[in-house]
């Protein structure tokens, strides 16, 4: 068995594929007016044929789930975020105790939304500081191992 993608429901179709191609730079692959796939393996269902097909009623911004991305650039997506005064932040651009930085938002129909900076990102910015590998494994609480294949 094989997960193929990550499914939400969403009110509007159409204004989804939008934001999501606009935040995050996702490409609709696939267009079925009430279904979409898009890059990255997001897919998108209409509301009324979630209702149809399931006989569910749909409980938005539940807070139960996230969808997690990273980004090499952190710095560069975070400014381009926070110049979009049409998403809702939930936790601005910070930095978690292992060095990571991350940002949470909420997407059009309040599916909750986690960037994180690459750890090979974070493992490259400690090193640009002089950090040592040692000193990084530690600051990060990893092992030296995992900051050698984070850094290939």
């Amino acid at each position: 068995m094989k997960l193929k993608n990550t499914m939400l429901v969403v009110r509007d179709l159409k204004r989804s594929e939008a934001f999501y191609k606009e935040v995050l730079g996702l490409r609709t692959l696939v267009d079925l007016e009430v279904h979409a796939v898009l890059s990255g393996g997001l897919a998108l269902q209409t509301e009324e044929s979630w209702k149809q097909f399931t006989g569910l009623d749909i409980t938005y911004e539940a807070n139960a789930a996230e969808l997690y991305f990273e980004e090499a650039e952190f710095d560069a997506f975070a400014a381009k975020l926070a110049a979009l005064t049409s998403v809702r932040i939930i936790n601005p651009a910070e930095e978690q105790s292992w060095g990571q930085r991350i940002v949470r938002f909420w997407d059009p129909d309040g599916h909750v939304i986690e960037v994180g900076e690459t750890l090979k990102a974070v493992c490259q910015r400690f090193l640009d500081q002089g950090m040592t590998i040692e000193a990084i494994a530690e600051r990060m609480d990893v092992p030296v191992k995992a900051v050698n294949a984070y850094l290939r």
